[in-house]
């Protein structure tokens, strides 16, 4: 009896090895502040980006691929949780770290996509911008990874590790004192990542600062780009263009590792460009980083999952950036439970065939006093308000909103507010039922004093 129990426990103990090997890996990658139109697959003559193409080529182009969050640290709140941000306070960017509040940071109590994998026994690791929370409390070992190198802020200098003491470089918890290039740095130990946890299944998350500003690159990407004029779009293209071959470097890995088809690989942009920063296009849509106009929240969107997922395929249905978490605990095999409150949806049923429906039928944004909703191919918004002060709830409301048709017109310039009423006031109420339920911003970036002094709400 001992021994068919010993014999037992072996081959309990075997299959569950075998299924974590055939669970697939994550990949997740995040370029910041690229614009709608930037990669050559979205319609960018300039600069070339074959590596990136690649996910689309393989995968799924999604053309009404959203984030939550019309800029930086919400758009990563969203992401890590799976659910608006809005509902634990995270409606803003905190500033520097020197003037930050002090409950600045994703609070330990919502549960990030790199908890729930490391749960399910994945090897997590973060490589590259965290920008939620400085403080040793939201430090990203603290939710869930398992190996960081990146930095806490929203920006970073690409060739001083030091330019910042208040916003180091890190490895864990110890400042790195030089670096190359961090976009080249982050693929690096992305790939030496890969390659140390090839035998178990792993998570890992490539959050570039590519193509935020400061526009700097290494001379022999720029003299790729010698024949541009203007020194910001060619910093920018260079830039763009040494993301792209990072990635392409990440790419080859798996390939060589035989990893590749069974690797989810994920790509999108935090917000849309800021085109008078780092001349970034947006391409036909209206508006910038930080407005709810389609050029703040609608970016680049690419999803891949060779030999399960079809390729070569655009997708025109509206998806966002907190799908993410559960369509990555779908493949790995973890249940979500009611109580998790997800707001993002599992897109494999809607990719592989089962589901020929729209993974959402109604997408929101609130950006202090900037509003959104999208309802099927209607979209109210209230999209270049509050800029100046960005004041928080509750100025927000869908009063002035204007209402367009995006089926048929995608730059948001025909408003049909007057001529749809009722359309207006159906949509008015759906925004300010969720927005009601929403909590109240935990900080409010205060920038008539300084630029960068906070208040806490």
């Amino acid at each position: 009896m001992k021994s068919f129990a010993l014999a037992l426990s072996f081959a309990v103990s075997f299959a569950s090895l075998s299924a974590a090997e055939n669970r697939p890996n994550i990949l997740l990658i995040l370029a910041d502040d690229l614009g709608y139109g930037d990669l050559s697959c979205q319609g960018n003559p300039q600069v070339p980006t074959p590596h990136i193409d690649s996910i689309a080529k393989d995968g799924i182009r999604f053309t009404n691929g959203y984030v939550s969050g019309p800029y930086c640290s919400p758009t990563r709140a969203g992401l890590m949780t799976g659910r608006y941000q809005h509902r634990f306070g995270h409606e803003f960017n905190p500033g520097g770290r020197e003037l930050e509040l002090e409950n600045f940071g994703l609070p330990a109590a919502e549960t990030t996509l790199a908890e729930r994998l490391k749960t399910a026994g994945y090897r997590t690791g973060l490589f590259g911008k965290w920008h939620l929370g400085y403080r040793p409390q939201f430090h990203p070992q603290k939710h869930g990874f398992d190996e960081y190198f990146g930095f806490p802020g929203g920006a970073h200098d690409y060739f001083d590790a030091k330019a910042d003491p208040n916003n180091p470089i890190l490895r864990g918890a110890t400042v790195i004192e030089k670096i190359d290039h961090t976009t080249e740095e982050f693929a690096r130990e992305t790939v030496a990542f890969i390659e140390r946890n090839r035998q178990q299944p792993w998570f890992a998350y490539l959050a570039f600062n590519a193509v935020h500003s400061p526009m700097q690159s290494p001379e022999k990407y720029l003299q790729r780009f010698s024949q541009i004029e203007d020194p910001k779009r060619r910093a920018f293209a260079a830039m763009l263009s040494a993301m792209d071959d990072a990635i392409g470097t990440v790419l080859t890995t798996l390939d060589k590792l035989h990893l590749d088809r069974n690797t989810l690989v994920f790509f999108f942009s935090d917000n849309g460009g800021p085109t008078r920063v780092n001349t970034s296009v947006n391409g036909p849509l209206r508006g910038y980083k930080a407005q709810t106009w389609e050029g703040g929240i609608r970016v680049p969107w690419l999803f891949r999952w060779k030999g399960r997922v079809p390729g070569g395929r655009v997708d025109d249905r509206p998806v966002i950036q907190l799908d993410i978490l559960p369509t990555a605990l779908a493949a790995a095999g973890v249940e979500p439970k009611p109580e998790w409150k997800l707001d993002g949806v599992n897109l494999l049923p809607f990719l592989d065939g089962r589901n020929p429906g729209r993974p959402h039928e109604t997408l929101f944004w609130r950006l202090g006093q900037q509003m959104a909703i999208r309802r099927g191919d209607w979209k109210l918004v209230k999209g270049n308000v509050g800029m100046e002060t960005n004041e928080g709830p509750p100025g927000a409301n869908t009063d002035g909103a204007e209402l367009f048709d995006l089926a048929q017109d995608i730059g948001e310039k025909k408003n049909l507010a007057a001529e749809n009423p009722a359309k207006v006031k159906e949509l008015a109420a759906v925004w300010q039922k969720w927005s009601g339920e929403m909590a109240v911003a935990k900080w409010i970036p205060d920038r008539t004093k300084g630029g960068g002094k906070k208040k806490a709400k």
